[in-house]
Formats: structure tokens, C-alpha cells, sequence
């Protein structure tokens, strides 16, 4: 899994596997340094903190990515109230005319109804002929 690094550095001291100068296996061996608990601990101390490490990236990335998403909620949800304040605002317009041509059809009889279903085919024919002269020439 892990292996020993042997050399010298600039300096002439020996290094082990990790970079250290001075304090191996070798050291330990003639008496000197530390005990192998005590390079198992570091060792594994060592390797505790770059998980530690790892994790606090993985930590501020996730905050990055919730801050994002709670921001792109605030909007989605700002949006949506301005278009129900839209919808709001068109249903009281929409029931406002339908209140005043109740009130003309009451008033004025046939003549209005007449004009109000000749303006409805109207409009009709005119989709309808707006419809087919788009499809024929593309777009």
C-alpha cells in the first residue's frame, strides 16, 4: 500500500515515504525518534486531516450549490406571484367585459347580438385564413 522512499535530500539527511528529514524507521530501529505507534499515529493523524480536508471542500461546495438553488427558488417563487398578480388582474378585466356586454345584450336587443356573432366569425375567418396562409409559405 505504502512505500518506503529512500535517498537524500540536499541536505544529506535521509526522508521517509512522506518528505520528512530525519525521523524514520531506520531512526527508530538505532534507538532514536519516535516509536512506531507514534509514526502510526501520525500517520494516520496525517491522513485523517487531508480527509478532513476533503470533506470541508465537499462541505463549502454543497453550501455553494443549496445557496444557488434557495436563490433560483426565490426567483421561481417571485415569478410566480407576478403571474398570478397578472392572472388576477386579467380575470377582473376579463369580468368586467363580460359585465358590460351583458348589460348592451339587456339594453339593445337583437341588433347588438346581431354584431357581436358577425365581429365572432369575423375573427374566426381571419385565424383561420391567418392559420393556412402561414402554413403554405413556412416559417
Amino acid at each position: 500500500m505504502h512505500q518506503r522512499r529512500t535517498g537524500n535530500n540536499r541536505n544529506g539527511n535521509s526522508n521517509d515515504m512522506y518528505g520528512r528529514g530525519g525521523r524514520g524507521y531506520n531512526d527508530v530501529e538505532r534507538g532514536g525518534g519516535m516509536s512506531a505507534n507514534e509514526t502510526n499515529s501520525n500517520i494516520m493523524e496525517q491522513q485523517n486531516n487531508e480527509r478532513i480536508a476533503e470533506l470541508s471542500d465537499q462541505v463549502a461546495r454543497l453550501k455553494g450549490l443549496t445557496i444557488g438553488i434557495g436563490n433560483e427558488v426565490k426567483e421561481q417563487n417571485r415569478l410566480l406571484d407576478d403571474m398570478g398578480d397578472g392572472f388576477a388582474s386579467t380575470r377582473d378585466l376579463l369580468a368586467g367585459s363580460l359585465q358590460r356586454i351583458g348589460i348592451m345584450l339587456e339594453s339593445g336587443g337583437a341588433k347588438h347580438m346581431c354584431y357581436m356573432v358577425g365581429f365572432v366569425v369575423f375573427v374566426m375567418v381571419f385565424l383561420y385564413w391567418l392559420m393556412t396562409y402561414k402554413g403554405t409559405n413556412g416559417a
